[in-house]
Order: C-alpha cells, then sequence, then structure tokens
C-alpha cells in the first residue's frame, strides 16, 4: 500500500520514470555494444545472436523491457496530465524557458516508439526486411542498409534518441537524488548516436557488405 501511494505522487511518478528509463538506457547500450560486433563479420554478429538464443537471454529481456516501456509511458502520461490540470485555466503564462531536447522529449518518444515498431518488423520478425531469414543477422542489416532512405529514417530514430538520453539522464539523476551535469547527459547521448549509426554508415559505404 505505501508503494501506491508513493506511487500516486508526482515524486513518485518521477521516480518511476528515472528507474525505468535506466534499464531502458542499460538495454540500449548493451543492444550498441552487440550491434558493434558486424565490424568483426558474419560470423560474429550471427553467432552473437544464436549465443544470446542459447542462454534463453532473448524472451525474458523482451518481456521485462516491455513492462519497462509501459510503466515509462503510463507515467509520462500521467505526469502530463498532472501538469496540464495544475495549470489550471492559466493558459497565456509566460512559457517556461527550456532546452531544445526538454521540449521535444515527448515528440522524440513518438519518434522511437514508431522506429521501435518499424524495427521490430523488420530485424526481428524480418517482415519488412529484403532479405528476412531468421538467424542471419549480418545479411538482414546489409540488405536494409544498402538502401539510402532506410538508413535516412534510422539517423532520425538514433538522433531523436540521442536527444531524449541528453535530457533523461540528467532529469533521471536529478530525480534520483545525484548530482550531475548536463555535459553527462550529452557524453552518454553522443557515444549511443556514435556507435549506432556507425553500422548503417558502414554499410552505405561499402565498408561493411
Amino acid at each position: 500500500m505505501d508503494t501506491i501511494r508513493l506511487y500516486r505522487t508526482t515524486v513518485g511518478k518521477k521516480a518511476v520514470m528515472a528507474v525505468t528509463g535506466a534499464v531502458l538506457l542499460l538495454y540500449v547500450v548493451a543492444h550498441m555494444v552487440g550491434n558493434l560486433a558486424i565490424f568483426a563479420g558474419p560470423e560474429a554478429i550471427d553467432g552473437y545472436g544464436r549465443w544470446l538464443r542459447g542462454i534463453g537471454a532473448v524472451w525474458p529481456t523482451r518481456v521485462a523491457l516491455l513492462a519497462a516501456v509501459a510503466l515509462h509511458l503510463t507515467a509520462a502520461h500521467q505526469l502530463t496530465a498532472r501538469a496540464r490540470r495544475a495549470r489550471g485555466r492559466y493558459e497565456h503564462r509566460r512559457r517556461v524557458q527550456g532546452s531544445y531536447a526538454a521540449r521535444t522529449m515527448r515528440w522524440g518518444g513518438v519518434v522511437i516508439a514508431l522506429f521501435v515498431v518499424y524495427h521490430l518488423l523488420d530485424l526481428t520478425a524480418g517482415w519488412l526486411n529484403p532479405h528476412g531469414v531468421a538467424g542471419e543477422i549480418h545479411a538482414n542489416v546489409v540488405a536494409d542498409f544498402r538502401h539510402w532512405y532506410v538508413v535516412l529514417a534510422y539517423t532520425v530514430a538514433v538522433l531523436a534518441l540521442g536527444l531524449h538520453i541528453r535530457h533523461g539522464v540528467w532529469s533521471a539523476t536529478q530525480t534520483l537524488g545525484v548530482t550531475t551535469s548536463r555535459v553527462a547527459g550529452l557524453g552518454v547521448a553522443v557515444v549511443v548516436c556514435a556507435g549506432f549509426l556507425s553500422v548503417p554508415f558502414a554499410v552505405v559505404t561499402g565498408l561493411v557488405g
């Protein structure tokens, strides 16, 4: 009951967003590092996929991510609704100044969500992939990123993710009582973006193929 009462508060909802955001960020970083195996050749990246399936990590990870996303989005929606109610009828109040990333967190989240759906249909289910053979990760990735428009869409999504991470890391650490600067969030965002974008640009330029 104490947990439920805490969640009903603004602080509780922000804490849920911070913790679930941290879980999602850890997955994003791990996923990025795993993607870099493609530079070691087809057997390395395909073997990495087989290893994940072999240890039974795929479905537990998916369930945990689904739960984290559901809690994260629910808390975000409730906090937004609460903020609107708190403003009441003062619709013409002076707009609070904030960073570009802070002002675009909501739309960035929409872009990320839409891309995740596409990504699952493409490289997980294989339905939208030009190659689409289960287990042939290297061939599927190369088949995708040979097309400039796929690289462009991927780049937009990754940059949206970077903005989300930049603001989210700072906001989450403040909520959890950890003193940090916005530079830390920017650093994490740059590393994540560089890691993810290195793969499609390596393929489209012929470095990986």
